[in-house]
């Protein structure tokens, strides 16, 4: 989900926007968040550009959402031919690209069965769901339902009102008060913080291997072995919120696989469908509990988008791919780490191709803005909070675009302090 741009003020129907495209009104989209005036109008690999013609090195890729860049060839094939074939025969029936995915996803993880969505909001509510079914069928004690999920501070689990109540966001829990209940927050990597909230009617833990939203803030291997353990041993669930981490983005195909551990659900969204609506709830056998009328959605395991996944793994799954993010991650984390040394910054943290760099200072959002307005090519960069930057570059960005962003930030951090 999008974080918000801490430089960026509210704007209504920029002229430079209007002028080009008179024939739309920009205010007939609901106002959900701040917009510079700019539209972009096409995209390729890592670059994107505008209605005036300018081009931005895009260091978002929608937020993790485009794993193989604007506008992959492979995506664009499995559109074109899909939309030939069939497009939505309806879920209540089977198709071929939605078993064709589930079967590559089930063979290449150590889950069983796989349900299809459009968010990563909505396959985690569906996460949610099918713990808390799991917890009425496999009862404590006493006799009673267990429904409590622990979660954790900082984490980011989407926009639903479940989500959200699921979310460690600062503010959300009176956003859209009442929350949903049974959610008790843990601190990340501290073991005995959850283990303090295990009671007779905890079900589950949930968390992101990686906390992208809040400040991406990797989950040691440590823990994660200890909260595989700890979970174990009080029989109850645990839950891997990949939306963000998953798909290759650590280096791994999943980012439970860094520790070496296997969870029970697990949640997939942005990077499966490379640019298209699609994400994954995916479980163990003996956790796929759901009955007829449980769970559903009207495009769920559409066989357009799950052609496009199916595109997409395989690029993923080819030789080398994976191997080329981790040593592309290495060489993105020099170059942060030399910006550190070079600037003052405080240090860089993350895994893979999803890394932060911490500036020390709440500038973030004046970086952002400055580094999108360089002329003659802009760079488009994150600020999920005030003092740090976040980047999430297309998995095959090549290293002559991390030079050049490490270039053109350097000359904007010069600029901002």
């Amino acid at each position: 989900m999008p974080s918000p741009d801490f430089s960026l003020q509210p704007m209504n129907k920029p002229e430079a926007v209007t002028k080009h495209f008179d024939q739309y009104d920009t205010d007939a989209l609901l106002y959900i968040t701040n917009r510079p005036p700019l539209v972009f109008t096409e995209g390729h690999g890592m670059w994107l550009t505008d209605h005036n013609g300018k081009r931005y090195l895009d260091w978002l890729q929608g937020w993790a959402v485009n794993c193989l860049g604007h506008s992959p060839q492979c995506i664009q094939d499995a559109l074109a031919a899909q939309a030939k074939k069939v497009i939505n025969p309806s879920p209540a029936f089977f198709n071929e690209p939605s078993a064709k995915l589930a079967t590559l996803l089930a063979q290449n993880s150590c889950f069983d069965r796989v349900f299809f969505a459009n968010s990563g909001a909505e396959a985690n509510e569906g996460a949610i769901k099918l713990a808390r079914k799991w917890g009425k069928l496999n009862r404590n004690a006493a006799g009673e339902n267990r429904h409590e999920i622990i979660t954790f501070e900082h984490s980011f689990h989407g926009r639903t009102l479940a989500t959200m109540s699921a979310s460690g966001k600062a503010g959300w829990d009176t956003m859209f008060a009442p929350q949903v209940p049974g959610f008790p927050k843990a601190q990340l990597n501290d073991l005995a913080s959850v283990e303090a909230l295990i009671g007779e009617h905890t079900v589950a833990v949930m968390l992101e291997p990686v906390q992208g939203e809040g400040g991406v803030i990797p989950a040691s291997t440590e823990f994660m072995q200890g909260l595989r353990a700890l979970t174990e041993k009080h029989g109850i669930l645990l839950i891997v919120d990949e939306v963000q981490a998953g798909m290759g983005r650590t280096g791994k195909l999943f980012a439970y696989q860094l520790s070496g551990i296997e969870p029970d659900i697990m949640t997939l969204g942005k990077g499966i469908g490379g640019g298209v609506p699609l994400s994954a709830l995916m479980c163990k056998r003996e956790c796929a509990v759901f009955e007829p009328g449980d769970q559903g959605g009207t495009y769920n395991g559409n066989p357009l988008m799950t052609a496009v996944g199916i595109a997409v793994l395989e690029a993923l799954l080819a030789p080398g791919f994976l191997q080329s993010v981790v040593d592309k991650g290495h060489y993105l984390r020099d170059g942060l780490l030399k910006l550190c040394d070079q600037h003052g910054l405080e240090g860089e943290r993350g895994e893979g191709l999803l890394r932060a760099l911490k500036l020390g200072q709440p500038i973030g959002g004046k970086i952002v803005e400055i580094a999108r307005d360089l002329e003659p090519q802009g760079l488009l960069l994150n600020s999920p909070r005030p003092e740090l930057l976040r980047f999430m570059p297309a998995l095959n960005v090549t290293t002559d675009e991390i030079d050049l962003m490490l270039e053109l930030l350097s000359g904007v951090i010069s600029e901002v302090k």
